[in-house]
């Protein structure tokens, strides 16, 4: 009896740098300007783009890019998102933005259980609403839940505040109406998905539910480089059950390879097309919906960084504070920044700078404040403002103003 293979081992420097270079992190950023290819490129490493309304710095779809190419033209971006025909917005990871290609292996989510969303709840509650709210799409869109109509079952403007958005999220959720735009205050407007969806996509067969979970298996291990089958499964939120089993599939077929990542307790998948990387010569603030970040116990496993969005901890409470980006150094995650654009003035302010256990002061304050003015500039916010609250943020303040 033949025993089988001894999976490969990986050091978990090396799961670091494979994961990293799989989303676009091994790469310089772009000497001059960032034009489409470049925004097409970005997104094809991510495979989604997680979306968030939270404006702090900038809109959470927007800080990934930055990360990975420096400054580019938002507008550009949105358009390319919502205005191109390529991609689509739909419960990705969360809402997200997705390759219009993989609309078919969505389409099962779109034919399942919708929690507070599910039609037949809001039929209940209100018969007829759905219909009625889809008429107005077909008429009238794209539009908004503001533009909605009322139906004369009630005075001023029932329709564009909870049940008419419900039944719009409801419409959307089972792929009855698709997100046409997004318009320059996030409002989506929503119109019929023939037009919005290019006709050949559509006609595109509707996979059955463990090819479409294969479908999005490959793209997720793809986009992650290396991870469990808790990491593949969180990519497109699904469940582990089948996302194990297209695994084996796909390791059968030789798509992926089944490795050990030093101090990991569940085996991994790679991808084995991409080669690991000697080095990792990044450095940005990260989104917290950033996709190295997103998941957080794959970053505790990879760079022992223990992470949390503290928006709605009350403030006495906070370890770190309101809106905080991660600092990517290197391949490592070495500290973390709360930070706030003040547009009106013109301002981007540090409020909180906190370096990682361990991590030396001296190599990272120069290059998070040539970081920080490089976000400021982007955003309209020349100014970097750095709070001294303790040495950390001094000896950021001073590299701040040293360099300005």
């Amino acid at each position: 009896m033949t025993s089988a293979p001894t999976a490969r081992r990986l050091r978990l420097d090396q799961a670091r740098r494979l994961a990293l270079a799989a989303q676009g992190f091994d790469r310089p950023r772009p000497t001059g300007t960032v034009h489409a290819g470049h925004l097409r490129r970005t997104l094809d490493r991510m495979g989604l783009v997680q979306l968030d309304s939270v404006n702090v710095v900038t809109r959470s779809h927007h800080l990934p890019f930055f990360s990975r190419l420096g400054a580019y033209d938002r507008a550009r971006l949105d358009d390319l998102l919502w205005r191109s025909g390529e991609n689509f917005e739909y419960i990705g990871h969360e809402a997200a933005v997705l390759p219009v290609d993989l609309h078919p292996a969505m389409r099962h989510r779109m034919a399942g259980p919708r929690r507070w969303r599910d039609e037949s709840r809001i039929e209940a509650r209100h018969p007829g609403l759905l219909d009625a709210v889809l008429a107005q799409v077909a008429a009238r869109g794209p539009i908004t839940a503001a533009e909605l109509e009322n139906a004369g079952e009630r005075t001023g403007s029932w329709w564009g505040h909870a049940p008419g958005k419900w039944a719009l999220a409801a419409l959307h959720a089972a792929g009855r109406v698709a997100v046409a735009d997004r318009r320059t205050n996030f409002v989506i407007a929503f119109d019929l998905p023939e037009r919005v969806l290019p006709a050949e996509v559509l006609a595109t067969p509707t996979p059955d539910v463990h090819e479409a979970t294969v479908v999005l298996v490959r793209r997720a291990v793809r986009a992650l480089g290396v991870g469990t089958v808790a990491d593949v499964a969180d990519y497109h939120r699904q469940l582990q059950a089948p996302v194990r089993a297209a695994l084996a599939e796909l390791v059968a077929a030789g798509e992926v390879e089944q490795v050990e990542v030093d101090g990991w307790r569940d085996p991994a998948f790679r991808d084995p097309a991409r080669p690991i990387p000697r080095r990792i010569d990044a450095r940005a603030l990260l989104s917290p919906f950033d996709p190295v970040v997103w998941f957080r116990p794959r970053g505790e496993r990879l760079f022992d960084f223990h992470y949390r969005i503290e928006i709605y901890t009350p403030a006495p409470k906070r370890r770190f504070g309101y809106y905080v980006l991660p600092f990517l150094l290197g391949d490592r995650l070495v500290g973390r920044v709360d930070v706030k654009a003040d547009r009106a003035h013109g301002v981007l302010r540090v409020h909180a700078a906190h370096l990682e256990p361990g991590v030396d002061r001296g190599p990272v304050v120069e290059p998070l404040a040539a970081e920080l003015a490089d976000l400021g500039a982007w955003l309209g916010c020349p100014e970097v403002a750095v709070s001294p609250r303790g040495e950390t943020e001094r000896a950021l303040g001073a590299a701040v103003a040293g360099s300005a």
